[in-house]
Parts: C-alpha cells; structure tokens; sequence
C-alpha cells in the first residue's frame, strides 16, 4: 500500500502498559523455549542487541544530542536523555571506578516489572529486564564505544533497587582518532 504523496508519516506509539505485558509475554514464552535461566538470559540480550543497533539512529534523530567528550557524559545522556525517552524514567548515574570507566544506572522504578511480582524459585538465575542491557550495548557500539552491560542489582531478586553496570572496554585516550 503506497503513501499519498504530501502526507505526513505518522509516529504511532504503543502504550507503556501493552508494551510491557507484551515484554512479559515474551519472557514468558522464552522461559517455556529454553529450560535454562542462561540461554533465557543470551536470548533477551541478543535481542536487545539487535534492537539497540537500530534503535540509536532514531535516538540520535530525535533527540538532537551532541557528541559526549567523556564516558560520564555518556552515561548521563543514557540515563537523562534515553532511558526517560524511551522508558519515561530517569535512573541516577554512579561512577564506580577510578578510572572513570565503570558506571551505574540505578532505577528506583523500572517499568518493564510493572506487573511482575517475584520470579518463581526455579527461575532464580533470570534476569527478567536483559533486554535492557543488550539494547544498551547494542547503542552504544553502534557509536563506536564498546561497552559491558549487565545487572548487578535486580528488585525482583529481592535488592532494594535495580542497578546496570556499564563498563567502557576502552581507555579514553583510545577513543582519539588519529589523523
């Protein structure tokens, strides 16, 4: 079907609640899929991989950013800018390293658990929000920032906040283009 030639693309946007009973029905058909909480937890990250290689051309799109000098101004346009974007929440930003290259997104709410209330026993090693993380890195190598991402802290195993840690894999020095 073709496009009437003036008219404006739409920008349709799903609800948060449908967004998020649809992740949790995704979590839960990967849980029946794989018997194991780590091939659970590859999965969700692969995809959120996936997602975040796409997802940055429309971040950068939208948000009009300009270039971040350092690993902590990265940090807090994931934070300030993405997450309260695309999740409508504003985690803090902790440097947890001398070196300036390991930092923490702490969420006092994260609404991708708005209607999960604990994760079964048997399913103690899921980590139910992994998506989160793979769509982090994804974003981010996408800018040419390699980067770990994983929780290290998870309300729905019982922590008082969820906290991602995301470490920078290369010096900053190593990020200067050589001409």
């Amino acid at each position: 079907m073709s496009r009437s030639p003036g008219r404006k693309q739409e920008n349709h946007k799903i609800s948060r609640e449908l967004f998020v009973l649809t992740y949790g029905a995704l979590v839960a058909q990967l849980c029946k899929d794989y018997e194991k909480d780590e091939d659970v937890n590859a999965c969700l990250d692969r995809m959120g991989y996936s997602i975040g290689i796409r997802l940055i051309d429309d971040f950068l799109a939208r948000s009009a950013v300009k270039k971040c000098r350092s690993y902590s101004e990265t940090a807090d346009m994931i934070a300030q800018v993405a997450f309260k974007m695309y999740l409508g929440v504003t985690p803090s930003v902790s440097c947890s390293s001398a070196s300036g290259n390991e930092f923490s997104l702490i969420l006092d709410k994260n609404p991708l658990v708005d209607f999960v209330e604990e994760l079964p026993a048997e399913r103690a090693s899921l980590c139910y929000c992994n998506l989160l993380c793979g769509v982090i890195r994804g974003a981010l190598e996408m800018v040419h920032l390699a980067a770990e991402v994983s929780f290290l802290q998870d309300r729905l195993k019982g922590d008082a906040v969820t906290e991602i840690g995301i470490t920078f894999l290369r010096k900053p020095e190593d990020r200067k283009h050589r001409r």
